[in-house]
């Protein structure tokens, strides 16, 4: 295919040198009616360019088939044999995912380092989840995905699955074996879904982790928004083979997605695809070189702990690590991630991607460059000569991964929509959970709604939250009530 055609965008631009008078949403019409405050901040060009998809950029019966074309040249690029644009983020796209291979009732192996948006399609379908336990590093608190073994029995033990989601890459660059658990799903006739929302540049060079396509998931979900260059929620879900229906596939997105879709988000993830295809194996290898060098230099600074592939990868932890999420311990420091975030961003307005109870994590992508780089690690240095101001935060309570597994014993819909109370902390250990408490980010979920509370998930998510921690989904924020499912 021509992958020079930026289908979204040459009909943006015919658009404009035609002159078409919108008398249709968006109401501010080309900016005219925008106040020129928010035109100031936002730009002239973000209003020009939001109009609608139907009667805007295509016609009233989209005969010019603009987001068709669009969709067949993504598919092309990353070798699927369908793409779907979602503007709604990979949230709702993994839920159209779900929702294709499983219904109500059904059966449905899941990671149980699923992202809360797979706990939310669980709540939304009512798809009973079968847990597969990820790879526990006890000694750094971490969960590394599911290995293929893993999957193959449980998928032995629930013969009637409907299919199988695993998350990988996961937040903190740590990949699954998708060709072995593809391999397992499909000699059970199963499908794989794979979120993989933070690998979007995975397909476009050979030096990183194979991509779920390549490995031969049925389904895979990216955000282009997270490592690739799309504007936030610009995501698509990709599918091959003949596992899982690509009408229902597409049905179930229509019934979940918005009728309004940004036509900003289509041209953020048609260009990207084209810079991608003409640019991409360059552009990333610029983005790994310096990925290498900025690893070494913050390995040199004392109390910084580099995770690599020694740390993530190997028997028990993780198949690949993609480089480009560069993970750092601060244990050695004596501070909380938490702390040493707001630290980095306070004094140096320097943003940390992720922060946990003993790390930070900081996201390249072929955007940076030595000056983005020269900054971070300036910032890294500085926050190593001020530690000892920063020690001193209320100590994190982290239970063993045992403890940290909680028993699920209602639907999570039913524990959800069902009748709820809201307790102190104290009094919902042993009760059944009615809410979803995540950690946020990687926003992971500690509880699930139908899970049954324990005194060390309730001390972690305390101790937690006064060590900084920030559980943004709980009806108390502080956790110090949670709402619990009444019982008969």
């Amino acid at each position: 295919m021509d992958h020079s055609q930026a289908p979204v965008l040459d009909a943006l631009a015919a658009y404009h040198r035609e002159e078409q008078l919108p008398f249709t949403p968006p109401g501010h019409k080309q900016g005219r009616g925008a106040d020129p405050r928010v035109r100031e901040v936002l730009g002239d060009a973000v209003f020009r360019s939001d109009v609608l998809a139907i009667s805007g950029l295509d016609d009233r019966m989209s005969s010019n088939e603009v987001l068709e074309q669009a969709q067949e040249l993504m598919a092309d690029a990353v070798h699927a044999e369908r793409t779907f644009f979602s503007t709604c983020g990979s949230s709702l796209s993994v839920k159209s995912a779900m929702l294709a291979v499983a219904g109500p009732g059904e059966k449905l192996l899941i990671g149980r380092d699923a992202h809360k948006s797979v706990v939310s399609g669980l709540i939304l379908s009512g798809v009973r989840p079968i847990w597969v336990e990820p790879q526990w590093d006890a000694v750094r608190h971490l969960a590394h995905p599911p290995s293929p073994e893993a999957f193959a029995a449980r998928l032995d033990e629930h013969p009637d699955a409907r299919g199988a989601l695993v998350t990988s890459p996961t937040p903190y660059g740590t990949c699954a074996d998708l060709a072995a658990i593809a391999e397992a799903c499909h000699r059970r006739g199963k499908p794989l879904i794979v979120d993989e929302a933070w690998g979007a540049h995975l397909p476009f060079h050979p030096g990183l982790p194979t991509w779920a396509m390549d490995a031969g998931a049925d389904v895979c979900v990216t955000s282009v928004h997270k490592m690739g260059a799309g504007l936030e929620q610009g995501s698509v879900f990709h599918q091959q083979g003949d596992l899982v229906d690509p009408d229902v596939l597409k049905a179930r997105e229509d019934l979940l997605g918005t009728t309004s879709p940004s036509v900003l988000l289509y041209a953020g993830l048609d260009g990207w695809r084209r810079q991608m295809v003409e640019h991409g194996e360059a552009l990333l290898q610029d983005a790994l070189d310096l990925a290498s060098g900025v690893r070494a230099k913050i390995s040199a600074i004392p109390g910084l702990d580099v995770q690599g592939r020694t740390e993530f990868t190997g028997p028990g932890r993780a198949r690949d690590l993609d480089p480009l999420p560069i993970v750092i311990d601060i244990a050695g420091l004596g501070v909380t991630g938490y702390r040493a975030a707001d630290w980095l961003r306070e004094h140096h307005r320097v943003n940390m991607h992720l922060a946990d109870h003993r790390r930070i994590s900081a996201q390249l992508t072929f955007a940076d460059d030595k000056d983005t780089a020269a900054r971070l690690l300036a910032a890294l240095g500085d926050l190593h000569a001020h530690a000892g101001d920063l020690k001193g935060s209320p100590e994190i309570y982290v239970p063993s991964p045992k403890q940290l597994r909680l028993e699920l014993v209602v639907l999570p819909r039913d524990a959800f929509f069902g009748p709820a109370e809201q307790v102190p902390a104290r009094d919902a250990i042993g009760r059944v959970s009615a809410e979803m408490l995540t950690p946020y980010p990687p926003g992971i979920p500690a509880v699930l709604p139908g899970e049954r509370i324990t005194a060390p998930v309730t001390d972690y998510l305390r101790t937690g939250v006064d060590g900084g921690m920030v559980i943004p989904d709980g009806a108390d924020p502080s956790v110090k009530t949670i709402r619990v499912l009444i019982e008969d």
